[in-house]
């Protein structure tokens, strides 16, 4: 009796196991036809079948100009064009993901995750395991009429194709800022640290994973090292990669006892920095924004003294991202509030320092003569440099992979040593 309990419990089980397995075959069948289904609409079904909904977009929400132009202006704009209620929703990348994870694991057909704010390794990450709907960007009505698609800042995320699973949503430039009344402007990592002898703890960076400054610390591989020395190396390899990067951590080491705290410690993030520097507790800072020196002098946040620089041999650009979950509830109307972000009028608006100074993604050569003087007539700002001399000094990204590689290196390299 015993034998055929167990017998008979084994076949129960297995019969369970195969009618699961071909439950989750048959579910995930059915949400592939539904993404395809999705995906032969037209742009106008999209509006009709999203009215009335609510999208909702994650992504960070650390910034109050970022958060306020998503909250009112483009929620209104949308409600307003086409009876969308969007909701944001403030996380960082690395849990939004987790949580992305989860569901798409758990085979739920309906998650609760529409729009996300990504890029880089986050992408690479979101790809790698079949999180992201798509391709979906060729759907977009705006992207075709505003954006140049087949720029490299479109077609690649910090190294990586984009294949349609992507919309651009701004561009980001690396820029160092500082106190003009203590410190001149610094071009260079030799001037760099000549500033942080001659001032003493008045220097620092986040420590990283910090988004920005992981970004700086590759910016100083740039300087000390060279893109091109890097670039096609394997990151797998982390001793090649950790041999190749050996300069710019020997400089970071001998930089490290000038800075703030004599580099015991770092900021934890680039808003601990932001604040540092508008109290004056450092005269340096970084950002990703180039606009973001002048918002805050506008709101009298940082010293009117307050200028950017960057250096001679450039710094980082890239293009932030937007993508839709695998399993977003909402795929049409988050296609139709994407396409609502790559138009000419939300571009422009948080084009403008005061209310976001994100970079746009539009093609001039793709403007109208009065779009283009309505581009050109934003005031930017004391502390904002030209566009033409950061798109001259622009560097690329070097590929995903990295980040996570040159981060370990770092925390073992610097931070307790």
């Amino acid at each position: 009796m015993k034998i055929f309990a167990k017998a008979s419990a084994l076949f129960l089980a297995a019969t369970l196991a195969l009618t699961a397995c071909g439950s989750a075959n048959e579910k995930k069948e059915s949400t592939n036809d539904n993404a395809q289904k999705i995906l032969s609409e037209s742009f106008e079904d999209y509006e009709k079948n999203s009215e009335g909904t609510t999208v909702t977009i994650y992504g960070w929400g650390g910034s109050d100009l970022t958060n306020n132009w998503i909250d009112h202006y483009l929620a209104d704009k949308v409600k307003k064009e086409y009876n969308i209620t969007l909701k944001r929703v403030g996380m960082d990348i690395d849990e939004i993901l987790n949580n992305l994870q989860n569901s798409v694991q758990a085979k739920e057909e309906k998650g609760n995750i529409d729009i996300i704010w990504l890029n880089g390794e986050n992408f690479y990450t979101a790809m790698n395991n079949n999180l992201l709907f798509g391709p979906f960007t060729e759907k977009l009505p705006n992207l075709e009429k505003y954006v140049d698609i087949n720029s490299d800042d479109v077609k690649y995320d910090f190294g990586h194709e984009t294949k349609g699973y992507e919309a651009p949503f701004g561009k980001a430039q690396l820029v160092m800022i500082y106190n003009s009344d203590k410190v001149k402007p610094i071009r260079n990592c030799d001037e760099l640290l000549a500033a942080a002898k001659a001032n003493p703890g008045k220097f620092t960076y986040p420590a990283l994973p910090d988004f920005t400054g992981s970004a700086f610390v590759r910016n100083i591989i740039y300087e000390k090292v060279g893109y091109d020395k890097i670039k096609d190396i394997d990151p797998k390899d982390e001793e090649a990669v950790r041999k190749a990067i050996q300069p710019a951590m020997d400089y970071l080491k001998e930089l490290k006892p000038y800075l703030w705290k004599e580099g015991k410690t770092y900021p934890t993030d680039s808003t601990q920095l932001d604040n540092m520097f508008a109290d004056g507790t450092v005269y340096f800072d970084v950002s990703y924004n180039p606009n973001f020196a002048s918002t805050m002098i506008e709101k009298g946040t940082f010293p009117k003294s307050t200028k950017t620089c960057v250096f001679d041999k450039g710094t980082i650009g890239n293009t932030h991202f937007l993508a839709i979950a695998k399993n977003a509830p909402n795929k049409e109307g988050a296609m139709v509030v994407i396409n609502e972000i790559e138009g000419f009028n939300s571009q422009l608006e948080k084009y403008k320092p005061e209310v976001w100074g994100d970079l746009p993604v539009i093609d001039n050569s793709k403007l109208s003569e009065k779009e283009k003087e309505e581009i050109d007539s934003v005031k930017l700002g004391s502390a904002t440099l030209d566009q033409s001399e950061l798109l001259e000094k622009r560097k690329p990204e070097l590929p995903a992979a990295f980040v996570p590689v040159i981060e370990k290196i770092w925390t073992e390299e610097i931070p307790g040593k």
